[in-house]
């Protein structure tokens, strides 16, 4: 906790919330819907406005005017959202079968039982 009380999020935690909210609408949402749906009394409009100024800079949020303010949406859907952040950490990794290797070893059955039809899907 800050001094004033307040929840210090982790880095890169809001942004993953702001995101969250937005995958799980069925439309564009304005900062304002997605500072409610966030639910976070202690969190400003402001800051949540930041945030999605963030996301659409960096390209991960579309936005379109609405009214006097702009509607947000991601670019991709999560799981291709995650699928390039799994990617991203195997390039440039030296023993990229290491890193598998302890990936593997980390899933639970079902997900591993579907990862192993999705590769023998692909012979």
């Amino acid at each position: 906790m800050t001094g004033e009380g307040r929840v210090q999020r982790e880095s890169g935690a809001l942004e993953a919330e702001v995101m969250t909210v937005l995958w799980q609408a069925n439309a564009p949402m304005a900062a304002g819907q997605v500072h409610e749906a966030i639910g976070d009394a202690e969190l400003s409009y402001k800051t949540v406005l930041t945030v999605l100024a963030r996301l659409h800079a960096k390209g991960q949020l579309e936005r379109e005017r609405a009214g006097r303010a702009h509607a947000y949406a991601p670019c991709q859907d999560a799981a291709a959202a995650a699928a390039e952040k799994m990617t991203a950490a195997l390039t440039g990794i030296g023993d990229r079968t290491a890193v598998l290797q302890r990936f593997v070893d980390a899933l639970d059955p079902d997900a591993e039982a579907a990862l192993r039809a999705l590769l023998d899907a692909r012979d």
